[in-house]
């Protein structure tokens, strides 16, 4: 009688699984977001991405490049970064300032950042300057060249320069990444070197490589603009014919091999640092934005760390009150990805107890897999962190030409929001057996002359 009753208790749970899973499914298929997008390309290449929204008189404008480090190669590194600074000094008809003046000046802002995988422009400007952000955006893709010199090139060299210093070199953790990126991967990978460069490459870019890697990857065949805001179609159409339409293509852009690596065995490191209090980090190669595990990926680091019911979370920071910070992320780069977990212990508490405490707790999740409860909690978050990213004009231009650029469907967001709501239990145990395997990174960064305080210290291998 009893075992009777444990499956037929064992058939409701699956079938309640089962159902929620199937809801989920519905509400990504019912609650699709749905905003209005026109794209196209000009004869040159150039595609254009236009979605009016009136509500605000304010209008956004991205150039998304498909060019970030990943495009470099070893010895040449960090010119992607590079000229993310020096867009911003000067083109053929804008002076150096005027960006800014006609921009900020209006009430407005711009920027760029550069990752991995591209580069990109923006402005946020009030509705009647779209002309103005938009001969801005097209002199520099046009003229940039015209007014850069030795002397332009080394005053952003050594701003990018002082960017490492700051934020890698003299920052405390800060060579973390870098350490990692080159134990993943093989010194020739597109993913091995960090996107600032390094100090020595960036000290031996002559002008003509730098000028040679622009005339590559800054075309219009290489380039998504993303217009969303208070604006008329037409006008738009007419005015990025009149601003970008003259510019001649450039040959096809050879896209470098970066395909996802695999550790056959446990790589243990220890880097002696400029810290107070020890730091480990645990790091598994995944998959990168080509590959659907990606989402089930993104809700196991939901549901590992962040709110205090997460898993990690909850045993370490508030049951054991063994850390003091803990965190996780999946990181997917365009053609290959990683899980991390970051742990900083506190007073009494060794990397050593921190390792052995997470690797059981992840590997419960593995053998059980999360509860229906957890999935639903992480969907969730993950879901009002999607719509709320889609929210402003530049949220939205910015998305687009991601999913233009690295998919070719500026109507990609539709797509990942349906299938990041759908991941279900079983789809985050997959992944968690598929990927959180012996074959990772282990890190330990030390106080300086204290290499005893890493993560079982008598396996690890030092970094300099």
């Amino acid at each position: 009688m009893l075992t009777t009753l444990r499956r037929i208790a064992t058939l409701a749970l699956l079938s309640t699984i089962c159902l929620a899973a199937a809801q989920r499914q519905e509400t990504a298929t019912t609650n699709a977001i749905k905003i209005p997008i026109e794209s196209y390309a000009l004869p040159n290449g150039l595609t254009v991405i236009l979605s009016p929204d009136h509500s605000t008189p304010t209008i956004a404008v991205a150039v998304w490049y498909h060019v970030g480090s990943k495009n470099e190669t070893p010895g040449r590194t960090g010119f992607a970064h590079l000229f993310e600074h020096v867009m911003f000094t000067g083109s053929g008809h804008v002076a150096y300032g005027l960006h800014d003046k006609f921009t900020e000046g209006v009430g407005g802002s711009n920027n760029g950042t550069t990752s991995n995988d591209r580069t990109v422009y923006f402005e946020t400007v009030p509705s009647n300057y779209l002309e103005t952000a938009l001969w801005l955006e097209s002199d520099r893709m046009g003229y940039l060249l015209d007014t850069l010199d030795i002397a332009k090139l080394n005053a952003q060299r050594d701003v990018v320069k002082n960017e490492r210093r700051q934020s890698y070199d003299n920052q405390p953790y800060g060579r973390a990444p870098e350490i990692i990126s080159q134990a993943m991967y093989p010194a020739t990978h597109p993913y091995s070197w960090p996107v600032i460069g390094s100090m020595a490459d960036l000290s031996a870019a002559s002008e003509d490589d730098v000028k040679n890697f622009f005339r590559s990857y800054y075309a219009p065949n290489n380039a998504f603009l993303s217009i969303v805001g208070d604006f008329d179609p037409s006008q738009a159409k007419a005015l990025a014919v009149k601003y970008f339409g003259e510019f001649s293509r450039a040959k096809p852009v050879q896209r470098p091999a970066a395909a996802p690596v695999t550790l056959s065995a446990e790589k243990r490191l220890v880097y002696e640092d400029r810290v107070q209090i020890p730091r480990l980090y645990l790091v598994w190669p995944t998959v990168g934005r080509d590959n659907d595990d990606r989402f089930a990926l993104e809700v196991l680091d939901a549901i590992t760390a962040g709110p205090r019911t997460a898993r990690l979370t909850k045993a370490l920071v508030y049951d054991q009150q063994a850390v003091a910070t803990v965190g996780t992320s999946q990181d997917s780069n365009e053609n290959a990805g990683e899980f991390d977990v970051i742990l900083t212990p506190r007073p009494g508490h060794s990397l050593t107890e921190l390792e052995q405490s997470s690797d059981t707790i992840l590997e419960r999740l593995k053998r059980e897999g999360p509860t229906d409860e957890e999935i639903q909690r992480a969907v969730a978050g993950l879901e009002l962190q999607f719509v709320s990213g889609l929210q402003s004009n530049l949220g939205k231009a910015m998305r687009f030409a991601d999913g233009a650029g690295i998919y070719g469907n500026a109507g990609q967001y539709q797509i990942d929001y349906a299938k990041s709501l759908a991941v279900t239990a079983a789809d985050v145990k997959r992944v968690a057996n598929k990927y959180l395997t012996r074959g990772r990174i282990v890190l330990s960064v030390v106080p300086i002359g204290k290499p005893d305080q890493a993560s079982k210290p008598e396996e690890n291998q030092p970094v300099k």
